[in-house]
Order: structure tokens, then C-alpha cells, then sequence
């Protein structure tokens, strides 16, 4: 391959290094042996392959209307061939009179079976005795296919390169104990194939069940040395991290458990009071993600682990991403605790002067045992006597940097925990936080009603509107929201405004106080009108989505979430957990314009049908696939090329479980039978960011 070739590969597929051009995987192969005949095309066949014998060539048009067709018979029907691109090169293959193999996806154009770019070569019948084969295909880019390098071109470079290596090459990275797996169908113990062999047959496989075998090898090896990479870093932690030690459940937690519970805890809140209590005895830091959803009693959870850390003499902090969240975390706690001899203070950005320094005095002389602020804790007058716990709700608004500056806030780091109301599936959770240590609170509190959502197109409006006033006459409160299409600042404002102007058409005053909320506001602006709606001096709250996390107002038994089918599914979800926190029955109205796709109504049904955090996210996780997600901060962990979270999670237990028992039996990957897997794992360091996550 000639210079200008390869800087091509480079620019277009990222392809440097012969590693490079043996993980650009065929997105499916040609079944030589298999060809069809065009009569057999109906509306129903997507792509196909045929062979036949051109009769015609013709350029048709003038400029963008310029288009080559072609016509190809067999002994059953005629095919036409279209191109509106690379005509040129297509004039110098194709030859009329000449036998032609045919592969595209197929459609009809006035009645007649049609393929646009199809991909063509010359077709030489199979000599007899002639090996069956599968032909890789790869993807290209329209660039590379205009310079005669498209997938095939890709598929012989590959062949040349498959030729020249030997098994010493491509080395074997999984240990011996590993290469054996229990075989998926039968449950029988089987043999991974060669990681040698495995590219050859992936590329250009022998026998159909060689190739299944080659990329279940190749998909259990992603995710086998993910999962490994995690666990290193998750042993290295609990080995190298000195974590306070938290040796008692003193006096504070048993009067809190025993006199001012607000309510019995449930199985998932105890199991998870356990793992907490475990790993704050240990001696090692805790760094453990609580993840719980909408309203199933996280901050409780958090309140019992403060109380642990200050029986044992040390301070706690609860930081959160929003002022109105900080707020409502200070109530919440000072309300409960209000019984008790403890000192809660609030820190914010907003703090008057005088307040901020009788705060920081009493933090740094350890009379405060439990700080609840923003951002503001992370400043550098912010100093504890003895921090010891350390809490952050909605962690995936704080960058690691700022979460980092709190635990150098003591001597030894406090122990962490990061809570988030945003289910995540447990195979991504599993993959992106499989270095920390995590819990998962799936129950909710009882009393808690479950919410009735359904899903209303903009004919129903005027019912919508009734059926607010119906909940607002009883003395209920409402949301509305809409949305934030992000391509367009300017018309999300139209929109709202325009929203926002009609309700009040619906909703006159002074019969109804309406509470406007939006982006464009200013902070001060726009934690009034919050804390008008939560004093219920206004009873409905026009917004966008900066009301998504963290608005407790119990009253509030209404939320309409206006243009529907622009939110994704976990959105929804969170919008929709800010009602039915109180003892009344709630409702989620989903408005949408009745010109909905099969995604957007998958995605409103699912909604419908459940109030199940955890469904819905595996649901989410289905429809967008795993794609870069917001918030899980190890994303480049889940750009498998082969693997699929999703499809493959049968595949990613059995490489977890494998990594684990790798690791269980030696830790440094030390011994012998590990020295190739160590090899491998050198050999790979900086292809991807696996930062030790705080």
C-alpha cells in the first residue's frame, strides 16, 4: 500500500496500525455460494444477491439529475441498476454483454424491481470442487469507495495481512482457566477459539459455525478485559485507600432509629444501611454509588449514614448541585432531627456574610456536625474539624474535579457516597461504575401511590385544562413543562413564552397564580418564583427542565408535560417522580401532536405502562442502545466494536465472573498462567481513559 492509501485509511477510518486494520470488523459477509433469481425480489426482500448478464449501459441527465442505469437479466426477470455517484468508475467495470455478480438492497421503482449502488463484480461460476466461502465486507466511507478503496478493496488488504502473520503474532491474552467457558446452550465446558484463529475465521470464515465461534470469542474478550481493567482499579483502591473507621452504632443513630423514624424502612434501604455500616468499618474508603429511584428514600438512607459518622466523632457534609435541592435537603433534615442535640447548617452561595461566618467557624472547631450546601462547601475557607463522611446527590452534575476538592478536605479522605435518582441498568452499571462499589434501592416507601400517566394528543387540550382546574379546586398544584429542544435557544423561548401566554388564557388571575420558571431567568429570579410554588402562593409552575431534579412539594398532584415525544424515556421519568410525593393520588399527562414515529410511541407506552425506574431504563437503554451516556463518566468504556451491553448481557456476566475469579486468585496478575493477559493489558495502556473515579 503506497503512501497516499494509507494516509487515506488514516483520515478516514482511523486506521494506523496493522491492530488497526484487524479490528475494522466486516458488518456482514457474502454468501458466494448463495444466488438468487430476480424474480424472486418482492416487496418485502431488503438486500440481495443475484448474477446475470448486463444488456444495457447508459448515463442519463445533465448535472445533479446525472445518473448511470443499467440493466441486468437472468432466466427469470429483469433488474434494473442505478448510480447517482461514482458513475466514472462504474463505466470503466461494467461492460454490456458481460456476466455480472449483483449485491444491494432492493426496491421498486414504477412496478419494476430496482437496486441504487449496487456493489458489482464479475461473476466466474464456481469451478467444481471450488471452496464455499463467506466474503467479509467492510464499512467505507464514500471517499474511500470514490478511490477504489470500499469494502472489498478493505477485504483484500485484510486477506494479504492474514497472510503474512503467524500464530506467534497474534498471541493468546486469556489465561488457560479462562479459554474453558461453560457453553451457553447445553451448559457443557467448551473451548474458546485461538485468539489467532478467531480473526482469521471473523474475516474470512470456513464454516458458518466457525465464524459464530470466532465472535463469541472476540465479544467475550471486550468485555472480559473491561470488566478486568475495573477490577483492578477497584482492588488497587480497596487495598491502597485508608478510609476513617467508623467502629460503633452509637447512641445518636439507635435514638433517630428508635424514636423519630418517620416511617418502617424498607428491605432495599436496610440491605443498603448494611453495605454502608460494612464498608465504613473496614478501615478502607468507602467510595460506594447509591443509586435509588424517584422518591424510593435516599436521603434518609443518608441521614442514618451521617448519624453512623458522627457516633463516632466525625463531621458530615451533603452537597447538591442546585440551591432550591440544598434548601429542601436542609429542611428535610432539620425537620427530623430537630429533637435531637445536633447542630445542621446551611451553606450557599446566597449565605449572608454573618451567616457564612458563624458556619465556617463552627465547621472548623467541630460544634457542626452535619453541613448541607452547593458548590459553595468546595471553597477554600470551607474547613472541617474532622470530616469523615462525604455525600453528593445528583452526582453527575459535579465534574470529578470538584468532587475531588472535598475529599482533601481531612487528613485521611472521608468516606464517599454519590447518590443519583437516575436508574441505570445493571449491565451499564456494571460497565461504567464497575470500580466502585454500588447499591441499588429498588422499593419503594409504603404509602407511596403509584402514579397514573397517561398519554393525551393536543385534541384532548381543553379536557387537560379541566382536569387542572378539577385538582386545583381541590386545593392540588400543577406542572407544566416544555420542553428544551436544544438546537434552538431562541425558539424554545417562543415556545415557552407562547405556552406560557395561553395558559393564562386557561387560567386568569386572580383566580390562579401561575409560577414561571426557565433558563434565561436569573438564579434569584428564579428561586422565587420555586419558592412561591412550594409555599403554594401560586398553584401551577409553567417550566422547562431545570425543574427535573430535586423539587419536593408534596401538594403538587398534577404534571403535563407539554410536546412529549421530544423527552427521552429517563427524562420522562424524572419529570414525572416530581409528583406523588404526598398521600393524595398524582397524575402525569403526556401532551404530544398526534404525528408520532414508532420510537417516540415505544417510548410513551413503556411510561404508560410502568412506574418501574429500573424497567424503564433498561427500555431506554434498548431503544438509544448504549451510545456515549450522559452522567456515567467511564463512557469510552462502552465503545465496544463487537460487543452489545444490551443484546450481550448473558456474555458480559460470564466475562465479569470470570475477571473476578482472575483477580480473586491473584491480585497483580503475577503468576504465570496471568503473564500474557499482564502483557496484553501493558500493551493496551492509553488507548482509553480509565481514570480512577472519586
Amino acid at each position: 500500500m503506497g503512501p497516499y492509501r494509507a494516509e487515506l485509511l488514516k483520515k478516514e477510518l482511523g486506521i494506523f496500525t496493522f491492530n488497526d486494520l484487524l479490528d475494522l470488523f466486516p458488518y456482514r459477509h457474502l454468501d458466494r455460494t448463495k444466488v438468487n433469481l430476480i424474480r424472486e425480489i418482492t416487496p418485502d426482500t431488503e438486500y440481495i444477491q443475484v448474477a446475470g448478464r448486463i444488456t444495457s449501459v447508459e448515463v442519463l441527465g445533465e448535472g445533479r439529475s446525472r445518473r448511470m442505469v443499467a440493466e441486468l437479466r437472468d432466466s427469470s426477470g429483469v433488474l434494473e441498476l442505478v448510480w447517482f455517484q461514482g458513475i466514472s468508475g462504474m463505466q470503466k467495470l461494467l461492460q454490456a454483454g458481460s456476466d455480472y455478480l449483483v449485491f444491494g438492497r432492493t426496491g421498486f421503482f414504477q412496478g419494476n424491481p430496482q437496486i441504487t449502488h449496487a456493489e458489482v463484480e464479475l461473476y466466474e461460476k464456481e469451478k467444481p470442487g471450488g471452496q464455499a466461502f463467506l466474503e467479509p465486507i467492510y464499512p467505507a466511507t464514500e471517499k474511500l469507495k470514490s478511490k477504489g478503496m470500499g469494502g472489498r478493496q478493505l477485504g483484500k488488504f485484510t486477506l494479504v495481512l492474514l497472510g503474512l502473520l503467524k500464530e506467534k503474532d497474534l498471541p493468546e491474552n486469556l489465561p488457560d482457566p479462562v479459554l474453558i467457558y461453560p457453553d451457553p446452550a447445553t451448559g457443557q465446558s467448551r473451548k474458546f477459539l485461538s485468539r489467532y484463529e478467531a480473526y482469521q475465521q471473523i474475516h474470512f470464515p470456513t464454516h458458518p459455525d466457525l465464524f459464530r465461534q470466532a465472535v463469541f470469542r472476540l465479544k467475550f474478550e471486550e468485555f472480559f478485559i473491561a470488566q478486568l481493567r475495573l477490577g483492578l482499579i477497584k482492588s488497587r483502591r480497596h487495598r491502597s485507600s485508608r478510609g476513617v473507621v467508623f467502629a460503633q452504632v452509637g447512641k445518636l443513630f439507635n435514638q433517630f432509629y428508635t424514636q423519630y423514624l418517620p416511617f418502617e424502612l424498607t428491605g432495599a434501604q436496610k440491605r443498603v444501611l448494611k453495605e454502608i455500616r460494612r464498608d465504613t468499618g473496614s478501615g478502607r474508603q468507602m467510595n460506594r454509588l447509591l443509586q435509588g429511584d424517584v422518591g424510593s428514600g435516599k436521603t434518609i438512607v443518608a441521614l442514618l449514614a451521617m448519624l453512623l459518622a458522627i457516633d463516632n466523632g466525625f463531621q458530615a457534609c451533603l452537597m447538591a448541585p442546585t440551591e432550591i435541592l440544598a434548601r429542601q435537603h436542609y429542611e428535610g433534615i432539620s425537620r427530623l432531627l430537630k429533637e435531637m442535640p445536633l447542630e445542621v447548617r446551611l451553606l450557599t452561595g446566597s449565605s449572608k456574610s454573618k451567616q457564612r461566618k458563624e458556619v465556617l467557624a463552627a465547621a472548623a472547631d467541630g460544634s457542626l456536625h452535619i453541613l448541607i450546601g452547593t458548590h459553595a462547601l468546595l471553597e477554600e475557607s470551607v474547613k472541617f474539624h474532622q470530616l469523615g463522611l462525604a455525600i453528593v446527590d445528583e452526582q453527575h452534575r459535579f465534574g470529578v474535579a470538584q468532587r475531588a476538592r472535598l475529599w482533601e478536605k481531612a487528613v485521611i479522605p472521608p468516606h464517599v457516597l454519590v447518590m443519583t435518582a437516575t436508574p441505570i441498568p445493571r449491565t451499564l452499571a456494571m460497565t461504567a461504575y464497575g470500580d466502585l462499589d454500588y447499591s441499588i434501592m429498588d422499593e419503594l416507601p409504603p404509602g407511596r401511590q403509584p402514579i397514573a400517566t397517561v398519554h393525551r394528543f393536543e385534541d384532548r387540550r381543553p379536557q387537560v385544562m379541566d382536569f387542572i382546574r378539577h385538582e386545583v379546586a381541590k386545593g392540588r398544584q400543577a406542572y407544566i413543562i416544555f420542553p428544551l429542544i436544544e438546537e434552538s435557544e431562541t425558539m424554545d423561548y417562543e415556545y415557552l413564552e407562547r405556552g406560557y401566554e395561553n395558559l393564562k388564557a386557561w387560567f386568569p388571575e386572580p383566580k390562579y397564580w401561575i409560577s414561571r420558571v426557565d433558563g434565561r431567568q436569573k438564579q434569584a429570579e428564579r428561586d422565587t418564583n420555586m419558592q412561591r410554588f412550594v409555599t403554594k402562593d401560586t398553584q401551577i409552575m409553567v417550566a422547562t427542565t431545570v425543574i427535573e431534579v430535586g423539587v419536593n412539594v408534596p401538594n403538587a398532584t398534577v404534571m403535563v408535560i407539554e410536546s412529549a415525544e421530544k423527552f427521552g424515556l429517563s427524562q420522562l421519568h424524572q419529570l414525572r417522580g416530581r409528583v406523588g410525593r404526598g398521600q393524595e393520588k398524582s397524575f402525569c399527562i403526556l401532551l404530544t401532536s398526534p404525528r408520532l414515529n414508532k420510537e417516540a410511541r415505544d417510548r410513551l407506552n413503556t411510561l404508560c405502562a410502568t412506574n418501574d425506574g429500573f424497567k424503564i431504563a433498561e427500555k431506554d437503554l434498548e431503544i438509544r442502545g448504549p451510545g456515549d451516556i450522559g452522567g456515567t463518566r467511564q463512557s469510552g468504556m462502552l465503545n465496544f466494536k463487537l460487543a452489545n451491553i444490551v443484546q450481550d448481557r448473558d456474555l458480559l456476566e460470564l466475562a465479569r465472573e470470570m475477571a473476578e475469579r482472575v483477580l480473586e486468585k491473584d491480585p497483580d496478575l503475577t503468576m504465570e498462567e496471568n503473564r500474557g493477559l499482564k502483557s496484553f493489558l501493558q500493551g493496551q495502556h492509553g488507548k482509553t481513559q480509565w481514570s480512577k473515579i472519586s
